[in-house]
């Protein structure tokens, strides 16, 4: 035979062979089409009398196609929904789902001190001392005062003056009188820096001795209209000492505030005028003084129901620590001087 022959026949016998690979692997795609035509036709029987099907070949997909399918998917369902480009920000519980999370309602609450805060007792320190210190000066006060109301030969030129204040402010009624108490202080006492008139950066004076020399500062101006609302009748609870930040000038002052009427109104050395609380919007309030002591402000928490179980307070000096309160002020600094600043708490 010759070698073209051998060669013709060869590749006959690989043709066929190939043949009969292709048409057994067409009958196998055919029978597991079949099988998976079965699955398809009944939701609950499987048929096992075609071929077994192969198992299906894994998927693989990223985070990111998935969410632009998602996107092109809602922009066909939307027509009016925004571009591919723009970008959707997530909310804690969007419309339309329910969610068990309670909401929280902000409810404005208002405390029984001024400004509507609250107050708790101030912990130690100088601010205590300086207290009973001047606690201790306004009885002398008022013994001197009293002596006066039986025997006008014992007063004093000081006391005089200031019996005379108050008997006049007797005379008016309602808001009127604390105007006549305000000015009539304001006018009494000329400003003075403690640091000018002691020779230390502050010092709390007495409502006679503040007459008997006819200056001082912040504190004193308060501290006397509260020694002659005290002698008017005035209960000590509608009174408070209140030391506060000014934010306008950025310094420590010191006014009166009073309970009158169902509002608290404020005596300040810098205003001819009695003013409600609320209208004084740069004083962040630090703390407040009469008979129960020092008390350091408070603001409340947002009402939101008794079953939280937490503190109603928070400091009220957000942004000004209530160990820094001085009682400098911006017009006390006498000119071309400085005055030097310590903490009252330490």
């Amino acid at each position: 035979m010759s070698p073209v022959s051998r060669v013709s026949k060869s590749l006959a016998a690989g043709v066929a062979a190939l043949s009969g690979m292709l048409l057994l692997t067409g009958t196998a795609t055919e029978s597991a089409a079949r099988a998976r035509g079965n699955v398809q036709a009944s939701d609950h029987v499987l048929r096992f009398d075609d071929a077994p099907v192969a198992p299906p070949q894994a998927k693989f997909f990223t985070i990111n196609g998935v969410l632009a399918k998602l996107d092109a998917a809602k922009g066909r369902a939307n027509p009016n929904a925004a571009s591919s480009g723009d970008v959707e920000l997530a909310s804690l519980t969007p419309p339309g789902i329910a969610t068990d999370t309670p909401s929280v309602q902000i409810a404005p609450v208002n405390g029984p001190e001024p400004f509507g805060l609250f107050a708790f007792r101030a912990p130690e320190g100088a601010l205590w001392r300086k207290w009973r210190g001047l606690e201790a000066d306004m009885a002398k006060d008022a013994a001197n005062l009293h002596r006066c109301q039986n025997d006008a030969n014992a007063c004093s030129p000081a006391a005089a003056q200031f019996a005379r204040l108050v008997t006049s402010a007797k005379t008016k009624s309602g808001r009127a009188q604390l105007e006549d108490i305000n000015q009539g202080v304001n006018l009494a006492i000329r400003y003075v820096s403690d640091n000018m008139q002691h020779g230390i950066a502050d010092r709390w004076s007495s409502a006679l001795a503040s007459f008997a020399t006819g200056q001082g500062d912040c504190e004193d101006y308060a501290i006397a209209k509260y020694v002659a609302l005290s002698e008017m009748g005035f209960v000590a609870e509608d009174l408070r000492l209140v030391l506060v930040r000014d934010r306008a000038v950025r310094e420590d002052h010191a006014v009166l505030a009073v309970h009158h009427d169902g509002k608290w109104l404020i005596m300040d050395n810098r205003s001819a005028l009695v003013r409600e609380d609320n209208q004084i919007s740069s004083f962040t309030p630090l703390f407040a003084i009469n008979h129960r002591g020092v008390q350091l402000f408070a603001t409340p928490y947002a009402k939101r129901g008794a079953a939280d179980g937490e503190a109603d307070a928070l400091p009220a000096a957000d942004a000004i620590s209530p160990a820094e309160w001085t009682g400098v002020e911006v017009s006390a600094a006498p000119a071309g001087g400085t005055i030097g600043e310590l903490p009252l708490l330490m």
